[in-house]
């Protein structure tokens, strides 16, 4: 398996052959027609185009970005974005997870999901195009009418026809529940839409001849709040009884903002109805918005996650290359040898590269376990385990999404320090993948948001807080299957972590009688973060139980420095050893921080709520 610079191919199959086991998601109807083979295909087709196309395109079009035309209020994108699309488009990953009903592949969701780690590894903004019209397709797919299925859907599932989120505006960010939009019924069953939205997305482009708007906006005389809130198909161009591309609706892009990063994705403000004359349909029913629109986020969610993830992967990637090959400094092991050498040698490099390792990792995992639930969800529904499936990939998606973009940002910066001043330098890549991936940490709502959810939605408002003991469940479950595998102290050491944050839960669970709510939200993010280092330590015990026996089947029982001269012959040796470390750093260091965490949490300090306005802001207006 050749050496991708982007991603680590091995640790990729490992997750998804070894661990996950999905080649065997083809006992199930619905993923009969695939295998093993199938699957490595796709995945090698992907990673060609993403290393041939659009990981070149990446650094191009950050440079160039995207171009609206005040004259034509249009966007347009460079033909090196063109090119890739076309060749993605053509290949049917477009329509990858969609079912053959629809044109599209059926795979299932865990393997697009791993296509798309090659995709994001190569390009945040690129990917984003085609996440977004998957997600409002799939709204459509769902929610729509027999009629709006017919008009939509194929050509969106073949990629032809692109997809938004609209539903920002100025004004009302994260408080959806403020919008303005309206929406006013004409006789024929349809609606004028009029309002603005903005930091739209892929809200205009030219990859795609039609785009296809699922907008939040409010009927007239509905009552306010997300309550009173509905759900439009907008779109950009009319579509004639013939399927053929019609007159353009009432849909204006006014601009684009321009970023600190993902250069590449036009994030654009639209104006609809300025002449009274944008027409959209009712999506589900009336007043439904919010409900719908969140089966929409939460995909959009995983996708962010998987965004930090290719970040972040891209970055450790780059850092271990570039370590291998930059000489400065004396070997510390060898005194008195005044050659220079690579600066992984030196142990504070180690360190670095180790914890990005172990970070990138838990995410892949991580991220693949939710993908995983999905398709168990669906194809166990009804049954006991589908539940625990769709209730544990409900709890793990606000620790994929902050939990991924806030170590996406830890990770490039970690990588930026092993470049040194270069990374610092536009000529190199760690510093394009910085700016892309700060914005991971804000959209698709912000970590603080996804913190909330957790802490309230998925803990604390949870009758019986079912997601949380499918998470102890399932972490109990890979502690026994770990016993005489790995080292008691790891078992150990993962045992104490999730007691512990079973206390901290039920110590929350007072504050919430007591109606402490705003206690509670200002430990949220901490709280979410502890709990996503637990999420982690559990993926790295159930890896070194997997990885532990395969290491030990081809090395035998050999350790030190036996093992490590075995590896440096043995490619497989080699990334069992590696997986076997990381997972030991994890468990061994990085998970004792989860104490100070719990401190924090449960330390019952009130001040964050003592704080008001004037003492952030006195001494500047004196």
């Amino acid at each position: 398996m050749a050496l991708n610079p982007l991603l680590d191919v091995r640790d990729q199959r490992f997750v998804l052959f070894e661990v996950l086991e999905a080649d065997k998601l083809n006992q199930y109807e619905k993923f009969a027609d695939f295998d093993r083979d199938t699957y490595e295909a796709t995945l090698e087709l992907a990673e060609q185009i993403a290393m041939e196309q659009i990981y070149p395109a990446n650094a191009e079009v950050d440079k160039i970005g995207a171009q609206y035309d005040p004259a034509t209020k249009t966007v347009k994108l460079p033909e090196s974005y063109h090119k890739a699309m076309n060749n993605y488009r053509e290949a049917g990953f477009s329509g990858l997870s969609n079912g053959p009903e629809f044109g599209g592949t059926g795979m299932p969701e865990t393997i697009y999901r791993a296509v798309m780690d090659y995709i994001f590894a190569a390009s945040v903004a690129f990917g984003s195009y085609d996440t977004l019209k998957v997600g409002a397709c799939n709204l459509i797919i769902n929610h729509g009418s027999d009629e709006l299925k017919k008009i939509y859907v194929e050509k969106m599932v073949s990629g032809q026809w692109g997809g938004t989120m609209c539903l920002t505006e100025p004004g009302a960010g994260s408080d959806v529940g403020a919008l303005k939009t309206r929406a006013v019924k004409q006789a024929d069953g349809t609606y004028k839409i009029t309002g603005q939205k903005i930091f739209i997305t892929a809200g205009d482009n030219d990859l795609y001849e039609n785009i296809i708007h699922p907008v939040l906006a409010r009927i007239d005389g509905d009552p306010p709040g997300t309550p009173g809130i509905s759900i439009f198909i907008v779109p950009k161009f009319f579509v004639n009884p013939d399927g053929s591309i019609g007159k353009r609706n009432d849909v204006t892009t006014t601009g684009i903002e321009h970023k600190m990063g993902i250069k590449g994705s036009a994030t654009c403000s639209l104006s609809f109805g300025d002449n009274d004359q944008c027409i959209g349909w009712l999506l589900g029913q009336e007043r439904q918005g919010m409900k719908i629109m969140f089966q929409m986020m939460n995909e959009a969610r995983l996708d962010v996650s998987q965004q930090a993830l290719g970040t972040a992967s891209s970055a450790y990637m780059h850092a271990v290359t570039y370590a291998k090959n930059r000489l400065q400094g004396q070997d510390p092991a060898k005194k008195g040898d005044f050659t220079s050498v690579p600066i992984i040698k030196h142990p504070d490099v180690k360190r670095m590269l180790i914890w990005m390792k172990a970070q990138v990792e838990a995410m892949r995992m991580l991220t693949q376990l939710a993908a995983y639930c999905a398709d168990m969800a669906h194809v166990k529904k009804g049954t006991d385990e589908g539940k625990e499936a769709a209730a544990l990939l409900d709890f793990l998606i606000p620790l994929c999404k902050a939990g991924n973009s806030d170590l996406a940002w830890l990770v490039t910066s970690e990588a930026m320090q092993i470049y040194g001043g270069y990374g610092y330098c536009s000529e190199y890549p760690v510093e394009q993948l910085a700016r892309d991936c700060k914005i991971l940490a804000i959209y698709e709502g912000t970590n603080g948001i996804q913190s909330m959810d957790l802490a309230m939605r998925k803990l604390l408002m949870n009758p019986d807080m079912f997601n949380f003991k499918v998470f102890k469940k399932r972490i109990a479950e890979t502690c026994e299957k770990a016993k005489g595998i790995v080292e008691d102290k790891y078992i150990a050491a993962m045992k104490n972590a999730i007691d512990a944050m079973d206390a901290t839960v039920a110590k929350l669970a007072g504050l919430r009688d007591q109606k402490k709510i705003l206690d509670i939200l200002a430990i949220a993010q901490p709280l979410q973060q502890a709990m996503r280092m637990v999420a982690h330590a559990w993926m790295h015990l159930w890896s070194m139980t997997v990885a532990v026996p395969k290491l030990k089947a081809i090395a035998g029982d050999s350790a030190g420095e036996k093992v490590a001269a075995l590896a440096k012959d043995n490619t497989e040796v080699a990334f069992y050893l590696g997986k076997v470390l990381s997972d030991k750093f994890y468990l061994g260091t990085e998970l004792k921080h989860l104490t100070g965490y719990l401190d924090y949490i449960l330390s019952g300090e009130t001040t964050v709520n003592e704080c008001f306005e004037d003492i952030f802001t006195g001494a500047l207006l004196q």
